[in-house]
């Protein structure tokens, strides 16, 4: 019987496949991974069955990894594997990123794009395709193994492929077998009595499969914050309503000037913007928005703007609006309604946002906290806006 305590992400599949199926090295196929492929490859196998595929081939399951972690990778930066001499060490990730390039897909972009963009690009990206066959598809079926006296040779492709055969006929059933063509052509058999049990628990495995890749990614993205959500697109509805209240009252009683082009900006007629992108911080905290001129924000998109250059006036405007909520009433009132959505830090509300700072004590305390942030976002891949004041 299967360890729950072990396994808790199984715990709901049904009871009556435990007898006749080997739900233990299932629950294995997660287990010490080197890279990220084994996470990718087996969500997957479990989507293509979910469409009720039969026979599928390494090509097919590949072009579905890909597609699944596209939007982590294109949109935050995610490492999948880590880095090597600044490169990334995934072969999943290097094809992505090869692909993003080659067609310029957004990272938004379906599923069905995605494909047909693998599709029109296949030859360009076809080693980093290739590489991704060598060892996932063989060692994902690793803890079925275990019970064997006969010992795998991981370093033969072709003899594991007469392996596993033999072990499917000896030993009961894996949840596929693979075919004797050659590299992405080849088959990969799905056994139907474990498609039926993945189809009817889809849900459950699925949402192991997600748990596993979180801790995963997480241990190889230390600085990521709020990883969980960067897996699949979701609400991006940003809470800004507040804050940009607050600034029109700050307006109210003094001109405030755009960070970037230092041009008066509009009540009314303005974005309210992250300093650091949301994408990457996932949050819509005070301490990090502006009021923006709405050209510029379309321009700046999700790139970092230039520390040395900006910073400064950022920490000015962020200032002013402090020193206004500390004096008028009213601001005050606008600034506690910015608690629902926009002020969750604590350091923020128990030190920035304290009462009795002067501009340079409320810059530093700012700079101390934003920096290594902002620093994160550099290291994952962020790119600089390279900002030009066309109205200079």
């Amino acid at each position: 019987m299967m360890n729950y305590e072990m396994n808790p992400g199984l715990s709901g599949i049904d009871v009556k496949y435990y007898s006749e199926l080997d739900i233990e090295g299932f629950a294995s196929m997660m287990k010490d991974p080197s890279y990220c492929y084994k996470f990718y490859w087996l969500e997957a196998i479990v989507n293509l069955i979910t469409e009720s595929k039969a026979e599928t081939t390494f090509d097919e399951i590949i072009d579905e990894m890909i597609a699944n972690a596209w939007y982590s990778v294109t949109e935050f930066h995610i490492h999948l594997s880590g880095l090597v001499q600044g490169e990334p060490r995934d072969g999943l990730e290097r094809a992505i990123v090869k692909l993003a390039r080659l067609s310029d897909l957004p990272s938004h972009a379906s599923k069905t794009e995605v494909k047909n963009a693998i599709a029109e690009y296949n030859q360009e990206i076809k080693p980093e395709k290739i590489q991704l066959t060598h060892m996932v598809p063989y060692r994902a079926l690793a803890g079925f193994f275990l019970k064997s006296d006969e010992r795998p040779d991981w370093e033969s492709q072709r003899r594991m492929v007469a392996y596993i055969r033999h072990f499917n006929q000896a030993n009961g059933k894996l949840p596929y077998t693979i075919g004797e063509s050659s590299r992405l052509q080849r088959e990969v058999h799905l056994d139907p009595d474990w498609a039926r049990m993945i189809q009817e628990n889809a849900t459950t495995i699925l949402g192991w499969i997600q748990f596993e890749k979180v801790r995963w990614l997480q241990s190889n993205n230390p600085e990521v914050p709020s990883l969980i959500y960067k897996l699949i697109p979701g609400d991006k509805v940003r809470k800004l309503a507040r804050v940009q209240k607050l600034w029109n009252g700050v307006m109210d009683f003094t001109p405030v000037r755009d960070v970037f082009n230092d041009s008066l900006i509009i009540p009314g007629d303005y974005d309210v913007d992250h300093f650091i992108p949301w994408s990457f911080v996932m949050n819509d905290e005070l301490w990090n928005l502006m009021p923006m001129d709405s050209g510029l924000n379309s321009s700046k998109s999700n790139n970092l703007p230039d520390w040395e250059r900006f910073f400064r006036r950022f920490a000015e405007n962020q200032f002013l609006m402090y020193g206004l909520v500390q004096e008028k009433e009213g601001l005050r009132k606008l600034y506690n309604d910015c608690y629902k959505d926009n002020l969750h830090s604590i350091w923020a509300t128990e030190e920035l946002y304290m009462p009795g700072h002067k501009m340079e004590q409320f810059t530093s305390i700012l700079e101390k906290n934003m920096r290594p942030v902002y620093d994160s976002a550099r290291r994952q891949g962020y790119r600089m806006w390279n900002f030009k004041n066309e109205s200079a």
